[in-house]
């Protein structure tokens, strides 16, 4: 018996619109309005400054590990843009831009990198899961969400965001495997920067293009310049009017690149090259709106300062508030604390206690250590 070619449809798709040399596709540019087109604008640059305030604000001490976005400014924009506020958002750890474009106000993402609770909490009326650490944890969630609205009949859309190096991930395949299989209308976006931390692209997969996954579990998926906020958008939009209509989902593959550090616990000079930074920092996103804006006269002077008093006022905001109970991170584990739950709430009750400013006139006993204890705690002992 002859081999039959069965599937001789598959293919993938990639799409630029506005390139890093300034080149427009006038057929493919999508029509946004000029208000649009500033109010994005604007977005990404927040997006930037706010970063680079947040980075320094983690070297001084005063948030914890951050992971900064620089560089993928086009790809969050281009994405939710395309949403209504109705839609759902289920971000991963580095969609800093893109949530503040949902309603999160800056002194929340700074709560949340300082480690409060409050910072891990949406507005009541917003869509948005909160911020996911785990890799590519969040997309069963999603695919879930996105199942759940289907069956009440609810016409939103799910986007999701996740990295390259989710992709690897069995979550990835999983929420992928039941999207296609219900048909849920849901969007896929994935920030392709590169580098999983120091694990790069073409260690973490054999594929030519990640947006070809989706053909796997039966949805479409096209791979786009993910530093081209049109291109993004355009993609985004198509994969988000498709979702509304009841086609199911889609997978948008962006191709941007991390220009900073994976987190600031990180040093990315350790395994890749100042050139090939070099090399992406010449299609960063930004310049290229801002050429684009100035062409068509849209291009507002003063942006910059403006952001970066909206973020000094807000961090001045954050840390006028008052300091974190640690005791609350028992609060939220289970409905009911469990026996050994509240042994170790009391045990750090008495440690804070015990850790607290002693007067000049207080003494306190040593405990006695126990025999071959060595002193290696943090705690006075």
């Amino acid at each position: 018996m002859p081999r039959t070619l069965l599937e001789p449809r598959f293919q993938i798709e990639y799409l630029s619109i506005l390139d890093s040399e300034g080149n427009l596709d006038a057929a493919l540019e999508p029509e946004i309005p000029a208000d649009g087109l500033r109010r994005l604008y604007r977005a990404m640059v927040l997006g930037r400054r706010l970063d680079e305030r947040m980075v320094r604000l983690q070297r001084q001490g005063r948030i914890g590990t951050f992971a900064p976005i620089k560089g993928q400014e086009a790809a969050q924009m281009g994405s939710v843009f395309a949403l209504r506020p109705s839609d759902w958002m289920v971000p991963s750890f580095r969609e800093t831009a893109a949530m503040l474009w949902r309603g999160w106000t800056i002194e929340k993402l700074l709560l949340f990198f300082a480690g409060r609770l409050e910072g891990a909490q949406p507005a009541p009326e917003q869509h948005d899961l909160p911020i996911t650490i785990p890799v590519a944890t969040q997309l069963p969630h999603a695919v879930g969400l996105a199942y759940a609205a289907q069956y009440r009949g609810d016409e939103v859309v799910v986007m999701a965001f996740c990295g390259d190096g989710a992709t690897s991930e069995g979550d990835f395949h999983e929420a992928l495997n039941f999207a296609g299989v219900w048909h849920v209308p849901a969007v896929f976006v994935v920030q392709n920067n590169q580098w999983a931390i120091s694990v790069p692209l073409k260690k973490q997969t054999h594929s030519a293009t990640l947006a070809q996954k989706a053909l796997a579990y039966g949805f479409p998926g096209i791979q786009v310049d993910g530093n081209d906020l049109l291109a993004v958008y355009a993609a985004s939009r198509e994969g988000v009017e498709r979702a509304r209509r009841g086609e199911g989902p889609t997978l948008i593959e962006c191709m941007t690149y991390r220009l900073g550090v994976h987190t600031t616990a990180d040093d990315p000079t350790r395994y890749r090259s100042d050139e090939e930074v070099r090399a992406w920092e010449r299609k960063d996103p930004l310049p290229r709106v801002r050429a684009y804006l100035e062409k068509k006269n849209l291009l507002e002077e003063g942006i910059e300062e403006r952001v970066d008093e909206e973020i000094a006022a807000a961090v001045e905001r954050f840390e006028a508030m008052a300091a974190a109970d640690p005791l609350a991170i028992f609060d939220h584990v289970h409905a009911d604390r469990s026996a050994a739950l509240e042994a170790q709430r009391a045990e750090l009750a008495e440690r804070l206690r015990a850790d607290a400013p002693r007067r000049p006139d207080e003494e306190r006993p040593l405990p006695t250590p126990m025999r071959g204890q060595r002193k290696t705690s943090r705690w006075a002992n």
